[in-house]
This record gives structure tokens, C-alpha cells and sequence, in this order.
């Protein structure tokens, strides 16, 4: 049987790199190329299937519509082809991720179904990271990280997992103090405990009681979900968090300070650069979030 004629793969890869990293500048910089050696590259495929797959206009690559035809029909292709070639190496008996992680989410969501996760992919082992500011070292020193944000940056491929309210989140003693009704005076008393990755849901759980201008006696800022849900549950302050913070902690000692509707500025994302998808490691991940939702 004839084994019908490819074009050079390493053309393609050039092609379908351009497209996930939206930029040939990007994509020259990754593959180790100068940009009119990219270029050949692009220039050699179209040749080759007869179609103009991108425009230019000065140093900007823009798909045509055959190339988002060519890049629908392939790239799926490309990356069976990555995968299989990298099932078949011999040092791919472990696969590695570096993944950033917030630790309440971590404890609360990731955590308690990564065994089923172990279990259908038991090569895939994951290097965990906790400091702040991880969609500043994604790309970098991790491969995908899970974050707090109204909205990842755009260079990103991001898949939102949730959609959250705010909760007053306090101790149940503190609570009966403070009553059921929001009242300014009372409020204008207590601390409020605020977490660094949820700054502007103060805000608008004010607006949603009516008290826009509200100013507590103290605000006190937190790093860590599990710290402000102890201290809130002490009857140290007013946490200022999630719905689902204070639904998964599963606390005795905590209640929710007023029965309102409040939708957060933010929501938890996963986040990786669009090339991280052709690692295998990072793949798999992705996938199986998008699969559980967690």
C-alpha cells in the first residue's frame, strides 16, 4: 500500500503554533526560530496544500478562512500524533505538571478527587505550588495554575469552573449579635476580614445591603482561605467570601451573616498558555477539569 506524501511536520507544527499562540513572534520565539525562518516554514505548507493560509500585512499574521478550515481539519491530528509519539518514549512513564493551586481550593475542591484522577491516570504525577500571584509564573515555572479573577488575561486559555456569590461569613454567636437585619451602626463596629485574592467583593456585598458607604472599625487582610474561615469561626471578624467556601467547609460554627443575593466580582479559573496543550501532562489535566468541573 502507498503511503501517501505529508508535508515536512515540522511546517505544520509552525502553522499550529502560530494560531494557539496568536502571534508568529510568539511562535518563532518558542520553536527556537527567526521569524523569516518561521515564515519558510508557512510559506513551504501553503505551497504544498495549494491554499493561502494566512494574510500579512506588515509583521501580523492573520488566518484566512481556508487556514481556519486547514486548522480545524489538523490540528485535533497533530496532536494524536504528539500524543502517540510521547506514549512511546521511554522516559514518559511518569508525566510531570507543575501546577499552581490557592490552598482552599486545594483542600476543598482538588484535593478530594484527585484520587479518582490518580486512578485513570497513574503515570501522571503533579508538582503542587501555593505561593501568591501564580498566573504571574504560569508559562514559567508552572505549567497551568488555578486562580481567583473576574477574568484571566486574554493571553491564556482559560476554562471558568464556577460562578459565586459573596457571603458575610461569621461565627454564629457574632451573628445573633449583629442581628438579621443589616444595620449601620452595628456594622460600623465590627472588623471585616478580607481576602487578598477577593478585594472588590466587600464592595459589592455593601451595594447589595444598601450600604454602599459603609466603613467598619477595622479591615483585616488575609493570604489564606483556611486562616479566615478559623478566624471568622473565633468570632475574630466578618469573612468576606464565597458561597462555596462556606458550603464545602462544612463548619458548625459558621453561618452566613444575611439571606442575600450577592454575585462575585470573581470566579475560580483554570489557566495555562495555549502551547502548554500540546504537552501531554498538561493535556490530560485540562481535560479531566473540563470533564469533572471539579
Amino acid at each position: 500500500m502507498a503511503i501517501r506524501r505529508l508535508p515536512p511536520l515540522r511546517a505544520i507544527e509552525a502553522f499550529v503554533r502560530i494560531v494557539r499562540l496568536g502571534s508568529a513572534r510568539a511562535a518563532a520565539d518558542e520553536l527556537g526560530l527567526s521569524p523569516s525562518a518561521l515564515s519558510r516554514r508557512v510559506s513551504a505548507l501553503e505551497d504544498f496544500i495549494g491554499k493561502r493560509l494566512f494574510t500579512r500585512q506588515h509583521q501580523a499574521m492573520k488566518l484566512t478562512d481556508d487556514g481556519s478550515t486547514f486548522y480545524n481539519a489538523v490540528a485535533p491530528k497533530f496532536d494524536e500524533l504528539a500524543a502517540a509519539v510521547e506514549g512511546q518514549v521511554e522516559d514518559s512513564r511518569v508525566l510531570r505538571l507543575r501546577l499552581g493551586v490557592l490552598p482552599l481550593f486545594g483542600s476543598q475542591r482538588l484535593f478530594p478527587r484527585l484520587p479518582e484522577l490518580r486512578k485513570a491516570q497513574p503515570r501522571l504525577h503533579i508538582d503542587f505550588d501555593t505561593s501568591p500571584h501564580l498566573d504571574h509564573r504560569v508559562g514559567d515555572t508552572l505549567d497551568a495554575a488555578f486562580i481567583l479573577s473576574p477574568q484571566p488575561d486574554p493571553s491564556f486559555h482559560a476554562v471558568q469552573l464556577d460562578h459565586n456569590k459573596v457571603y458575610a461569613i461569621t461565627s454564629k454567636v457574632l451573628a445573633d449579635e449583629i442581628g438579621p437585619v443589616p444595620d449601620r451602626e452595628t456594622l460600623s463596629r465590627q472588623t471585616f476580614l478580607i481576602h487578598n485574592e477577593l478585594p472588590d467583593s466587600f464592595i459589592a456585598w455593601k451595594q447589595a445591603i444598601g450600604l454602599p458607604d459603609l466603613e467598619p472599625a477595622a479591615i483585616d487582610h488575609y493570604d489564606s482561605g483556611q486562616l479566615i474561615l478559623e478566624a471568622a469561626a473565633q468570632g475574630l471578624g466578618i469573612a468576606i467570601m464565597h458561597d462555596a467556601h462556606f458550603d464545602r467547609a462544612q463548619d458548625g460554627r459558621l453561618a452566613n451573616l444575611y439571606d442575600i443575593e450577592v454575585k462575585s466580582p470573581y470566579s475560580y479559573w483554570f489557566i495555562c498558555k495555549p502551547h502548554a496543550l500540546d504537552v501531554r501532562a498538561v493535556r490530560i489535566f485540562h481535560d479531566w477539569v473540563v470533564k469533572t468541573g471539579l
